[in-house]
């Protein structure tokens, strides 16, 4: 029988945008600009939409709102992330983390009960919509670099407040799901132990570059516990389709040398086969039995259609047979469905 996050992330579901590029992340982009990529989004088919009250200090919820708030509610689904506040301050912090966000809020950590409802409240009046379908608790993993006692302190204290507070949500009908979204394998697991997630959003965890711990841990716990997976930052913050960046957070841009080496080996086998080493990138992270959806971000309207479009292209099977060769992916890993 489905799971929970089985029977919600139904066909029509399973290819999200996410809110990271339209929160100003890493280039300044206009609500002109982001109002046509949602445009583009929604017309080429995607219905599923994954922000956060942090991409952008409270901007991408609004951003997406703005044009969610037009649509019919039951025909997309959407997610969000709890345990950050935000209020507006004259001496706020974006400058410091969000820098082109413009955004006038300051941030206040809170991973208790009452702060998830508060944070859920807050997503909704910032989205301009009545419901969350999954409430992911965001960033309690090692690499969150903002938390001012590390994240065990905050894992703890959502362990005590957030994670069964949102359990009691989701039976009371407020939430259909939830679980955690983070960028390390370490809390999925922990998780997974401490309460009853039903869907962790998997970001930078499962790539063409980087996926080993994924393979190997990750994916046999998650089956074993029933629960499912969003994958997110299959191209590793756009790396792996060219840009100077690698995964996220300030040093973001010295990136280490044996993942360049391994992108230039992917590229030349790809070249061979003549596969576009985005589009290969997106189906791979996508073809994994416990993925019930693969989110994507995107900064322009023609940059969500070529990924939408990524997924619908075929790739010759004797390409990701000599991959596995190569020892450049897993020997376990899933693979995409063979072209007909």
């Amino acid at each position: 029988m489905p799971n929970r996050a089985q029977q919600i992330y139904k066909q029509e579901f399973r290819f999200g945008l996410g809110g990271v590029s339209l929160g100003n992340e890493f280039n300044k982009h206009t609500d002109k600009e982001a109002e046509g990529t949602l445009e583009a989004a929604w017309e080429v088919g995607v219905r599923y939409f994954d922000v956060a009250p942090w991409y952008g200090f409270g901007l991408a919820e609004r951003r997406f709102g703005h044009f969610l708030h037009n649509k019919k509610r039951e025909d997309y689904l959407l997610s969000s992330k709890v345990g950050k506040l935000f209020k507006a301050s004259k001496n706020n912090r974006h400058a410091e983390i969000y820098p082109l966000s413009d955004s006038p809020n300051d941030i206040v950590f809170d991973y208790t009960a009452d702060g998830v409802r508060r944070s859920i409240e807050d997503s909704l009046q910032r989205l301009g919509v009545d419901s969350l379908d999954v409430a992911f608790v965001h960033d309690i993993s090692p690499d969150f670099a903002y938390f001012p006692n590390g994240w065990e302190e905050q894992y703890e204290i959502a362990r005590k407040g957030a994670f069964p507070a949102l359990s009691k949500m989701r039976d009371e009908g407020i939430i259909r799901a939830w679980g955690i979204g983070v960028n390390t394998p370490q809390p999925i697991l922990k998780v997974m132990d401490d309460a009853d997630p039903d869907v962790c959003l998997c970001a930078r965890q499962y790539s063409l570059i980087d996926h080993a711990n994924a393979v190997n841990e990750l994916f046999p716990a998650v089956r074993k516990k029933n629960v499912s997976l969003v994958i997110g930052s299959s191209l590793n913050a756009g790396f792996i389709s060219g840009s100077a960046r690698y995964n996220y957070g300030k040093e973001n841009f010295k990136i280490p040398a044996a993942v360049i080496e391994k992108r230039e080996k992917l590229r030349t086998v790809a070249a061979r086969y003549g596969v576009d080493l985005r589009t290969a990138a997106l189906q791979f992270s996508a073809a994994p039995d416990v993925a019930v959806a693969l989110v994507v971000g995107a900064r322009s309207h023609q940059q969500i259609a070529e990924d939408y479009n990524s997924l619908q292209g075929k790739i010759p099977s004797e390409f990701w047979a000599e991959l596995k060769q190569q020892a450049l992916i897993e020997s376990e890993a899933s693979l995409p469905a063979a072209p007909v």
